[in-house]
Formats: C-alpha cells, structure tokens, sequence
C-alpha cells in the first residue's frame, strides 16, 4: 500500500477530537525514508488536535516527523531521549511538562530486534541491554508519566508489541520474549492504573513495511512470502498500526484497557490455507456431502 494514500485517506478524522491534549511518543522518528509506526501514530493524533511530544534517540529522525505535523498545522515538539536510561526518561518527561503542562497519552514504541539466536546460540552478554530497551524502556517512562495522568484521574497509554509475543516462530529468542513481556506488563499497568482513571492497551503489529523494516534490505520473493502469511494476504504499513494506537488513546475508547489488539491481517487467528478435506468432506465449507448426511 502506498503511505501517501493511506495518509490522504487519514485526514477524514475530527481534528478536535484529542482537544489539545498531549501525547508523548517515543520512538517517533524513522531511522529510513517513509512512515514507521511511531511517525504515523504522532502525525495521527496530532490531527485529532493533539499536542505531541516526539521522543527519539535521534533527534534528526524525529524532527521530519515534526515537519510533518507542522505542515498540517499541528503542534510538536522533539526531545532527544535515551528511554533506556532513567534519568534520560525523567528529564524528558519534564521538558514535556515545561513545553506543554501536562500530559494525557503515553505510546511506548521504541523496540529492537535484539541478538539473534536461540536459548542455546544467543549471546548472554547482549540479552539485558535488549530486555532493556524493549521492556524496561516502557516501564520507565510509565513511570515518569503516569503520577502526572493521575493526578488529574486521565490518561491512556498503548505499548507497542508483536503478534511475535502471541505465537511462536520466530527464529530469535530474545525478540519473541521482549514483545510477550510487554503484553504482560500492560496487562498488570492496566490493572494497577485503571481505578486512577488511566487506560493501558497494547498493539500488536504483525508484519507491517516499515523503514525498520526496509533499511535491513528485503528481496520483492522475501516480501511477498510475508504478506503470504496473512489471512488477507496483504502487507501493512505503519499507517494501519498508527490508527490502531489513536483509536486506543482516544475517547472512542473509553471503554477498552488491558486489550492486546493484533494488527497483523488475521495472522495472529489462524491461516489462509485450508485444512485438507477428510473423506467424503467438502474442502471449501467443511460440509458433507447430501449423500453422506444422517
């Protein structure tokens, strides 16, 4: 699907719909040409009438999606942040307080690949900084955020993990263990935050094109064998799970915490392939045949 489509079909939503709350990204740049899911989830809300708060590493990578939202006519920010690091995460969360006065929404989207290889081939040594990046990057920043969601009894926050963390497959050990914890931990920050008036969801992107995607290099046989996988058959972009995330943290949400949403075209429920028919079973609709009813 061609990004700028989806973008231009995009900005049917209501612009007043966020009435200027803040939402704080991390992970908001793009390290490649194009539409990641932290870039598309800011630039969404920020056209629901979001005030957005663009956290990355790299700062140059957040500042397109700044231009972005400044094209529209948004308001944006960008704030160079380590969420790996806990004092890196305070600082930035209260340059948002300083820039903003406040903050409703939290998307924790920041997440690696880690080191690959089993339980017996990966490296002990880089399995930490990679739990610390994809799980314990969340936690520190709900945790700087959430006093400041409760204390006015609101807020929302989608953690971003994989349908990897719902099934098995994944050649890597620590990818599939990271994304699982993360549906974990928003289940219990669901349960921990909900009385405080704080929603906790978390999306699980299937296998989306994104420049996270793209920058590792894939051959067209390589992406088409992924879209194959799918129910409908078809690739996502970061665009599919950025209207996800902002449906998550808006009031048509209301009524939804501690959901794990797949954003993968079905992968996540079963397969497109048919199971082979049994004797005298038809293997479109699994019905017998008239002759062989009771």
């Amino acid at each position: 699907m061609d990004d700028s489509q989806n973008m231009v079909g995009s900005r049917a939503g209501d612009a007043a719909a966020f009435g200027g709350r803040v939402v704080v990204v991390t992970g908001a740049g793009s390290r490649a040409p194009g539409v990641g899911n932290g870039r598309a989830a800011a630039v969404l809300v920020a056209r629901a009438g979001a005030r957005v708060a663009l956290l990355d590493e790299r700062a140059e990578w957040a500042q397109e999606t700044r231009l972005m939202i400044d094209t529209e006519g948004g308001d944006a920010c960008v704030i160079p942040t380590d969420v790996s690091d806990a004092d890196s995460c305070a600082a930035s969360v209260q340059t948002v307080l300083d820039r903003f006065g406040s903050i409703y929404g939290l998307v924790n989207n920041v997440g690696i690949g880690g080191p690959p290889g089993t339980a017996v081939e990966v490296d002990p040594d880089a399995w930490d900084p990679g739990m610390q990046v994809n799980v314990k990057s969340m936690m520190l920043m709900a945790k700087y955020c959430i006093p400041h969601m409760a204390s006015v009894g609101a807020g929302a926050i989608v953690n971003v993990s994989s349908v990897a963390g719902l099934r098995g497959g994944i050649p890597s050990l620590l990818y599939p263990t990271s994304k699982a914890a993360v549906i974990g931990l928003s289940r219990a920050m669901a349960a921990h935050h909900g009385r405080q008036g704080i929603r906790v969801n978390c999306v699980a992107p299937g296998m989306v094109y994104t420049p996270m995607v793209s920058s590792r290099g894939m051959s067209e046989e390589t992406r088409v064998a992924r879209q194959s996988r799918s129910m409908l058959g078809t690739e996502g972009t970061g665009w599919d799970v950025g209207h996800a995330v902002r449906y998550l943290l808006s009031d048509e949400a209301r009524w939804l915490s501690g959901v794990v949403l797949p954003i993968d075209a079905g992968a996540s429920a079963g397969t497109a392939t048919a199971y082979p028919a049994l004797p005298g079973q038809l293997a479109t609709d699994g019905a017998l045949p008239v002759s062989a009813r009771p």
